[in-house]
């Protein structure tokens, strides 16, 4: 593992309970990288990335991420582990009774963050970064689609990860606010920290290329100058 290697796999095998779905996984990426997961549902983009932030136990083969390692990481070190890891859901997981900012307070408590002045600052300073610095005030199911995401983003930010996982973020977006979400994650990414994307949207792939891995028959490849036949994929 390089000085510049954020996330490795090497020979891994990615379970789902029993079920392998992956083997001889070979993945390297570095810090400030954009990287893509494609492939049909059910390939294994969303198993890998469980692996990633051990949502999945790594088993078999070598695995690490921000100096953790997968295959001894302990129970009581996986919170810490996803702090450095920020993780950005298709499906939003706000919570719905809860405002923006208390949904984004929720998880800095929840990480040990006491005092409120700070806790304040840092709330703000994520929301300006997605563009949303005047709607902490609001309800989820005030804010749109993209908003929710960004918001979403946000939370993600929140500990200063080094390494952003997003598992299908533009799947319920449409297309203007989906182009507007990767820009986001791209300035991410331009930031400084690692950006790995789990997605069926390839429009947006050819709109904002970058080096890209196919799941597909038990099998992680990377596509290295390789005409991706989208319709195939989709």
């Amino acid at each position: 593992m390089s000085i510049d290697t954020i996330i490795e796999l090497k020979d891994a095998s990615i379970l789902q309970k029993d079920n392998l779905v992956l083997s001889d996984v070979n993945f390297e990426v570095n810090k400030g990288e954009f990287v893509y997961l494609i492939g049909k549902t059910g390939t294994g983009k969303s198993s890998l990335l469980k692996t990633f932030y051990a949502d999945l136990p790594l088993t078999k083969g070598q695995g690490k991420i921000v100096n953790y390692d997968l295959q001894k990481i302990k129970r009581k070190e996986v919170p810490y582990l996803r702090r450095k890891v920020g993780i950005v859901f298709q499906d939003f997981q706000l919570l719905v009774d809860r405002t923006v900012y208390e949904n984004l307070a929720f998880v800095l408590k929840a990480t040990g963050w006491k005092n409120k002045k700070i806790i304040d600052s840092r709330i703000g300073e994520v929301l300006e970064k997605v563009d949303l610095s005047y709607k902490d005030y609001k309800m989820p199911h005030q804010l749109s689609g993209g908003e929710q995401q960004r918001v979403v983003i946000a939370r993600a930010l929140l500990n200063n990860p080094d390494v952003i996982l997003a598992d299908e973020p533009t799947g319920n977006l449409d297309p203007e606010t989906s182009e507007g979400i990767m820009k986001l994650l791209f300035k991410i990414s331009e930031s400084g920290r690692t950006v790995v994307m789990a997605t069926h949207d390839y429009n947006m792939l050819k709109k904002f290329p970058a080096r890209t891995f196919r799941c597909e028959e038990g099998k992680l490849i990377e596509n290295v100058k390789e005409i991706i036949d989208f319709s195939e994929l989709s």
